[in-house]
């Protein structure tokens, strides 16, 4: 089922609270990318991205993009101070030697140990992986935020994904519009509850056996 833009908003706003002063973060499209707009009170973070740059900052007002500025999806992004550019043979660089401390990604499915699902639906045609599998590796915290449920209603945290695997037990934060879970070595942890959605809501939508965090 489709996310409203206000939902996607309030996921971006969860997930930048896991992002501590000092970070190096990549983004991925979507609702990762409007992550940078809940910073502002974290001016050291420096957000990366594949194409070539250190220092993304919000997203900038309509009218005001500048067209030769954008992140890795083609999409318009600002600058923050002290900011830099490089070719893509160093931003990948950066990710495969560990420096990105965060990535937050989109995900199709995410399994209960963590394996992550992410670039392709059998029979769509897609340009490729991208960058995700590297980050998946290589990034030392991976956050998914997504629907908790497809389009179709289904479950899109499984037992195991039935999707092609970006990657195998990468996933540390699953984000949702109805929960937060945490992907622990024992299983899977529900540690927030989204309103309006009860416990109850997020079990009956979970297609993997879910323990209630202590301080839900």
């Amino acid at each position: 089922m489709g996310m409203g833009s206000e939902i996607r908003e309030n996921i971006a706003k969860r997930a930048a609270q896991e992002i501590d002063n000092g970070m190096i973060v990549n983004l991925g499209i979507g609702i990762p990318s409007l992550v940078p707009n809940y910073l502002k009170n974290k001016p050291q973070v420096m957000i990366q991205a594949e194409n070539g740059i250190l220092g993304i900052g919000p997203t900038p007002l309509q009218g005001e993009e500048e067209e030769t500025l954008c992140n890795a999806a083609g999409y318009p992004v600002t600058l923050e101070k002290g900011a830099s550019y490089f070719d893509t043979a160093t931003a990948f660089g950066m990710i495969r030697r560990g420096c990105i401390d965060l990535t937050i990604l989109g995900s199709l499915q995410v399994s209960e140990n963590g394996d992550l699902a992410n670039w392709i639906v059998p029979g769509k045609r897609v340009p490729g992986m991208g960058g995700a599998m590297e980050l998946a590796g290589k990034a030392k915290k991976v956050i998914v935020v997504m629907n908790h449920v497809n389009k179709n209603g289904d479950p899109k945290i499984l037992t195991s994904c039935t999707l092609p695997l970006t990657s195998k037990q990468c996933v540390d934060l699953i984000i949702t519009d109805m929960a937060v879970i945490e992907v622990h070595e024992t299983g899977l942890i529900l540690k927030e509850v989204m309103a309006p959605f009860t416990v109850q809501d997020v079990m009956k939508s979970t297609g993997a056996k879910l323990e209630i965090g202590m301080n839900l």
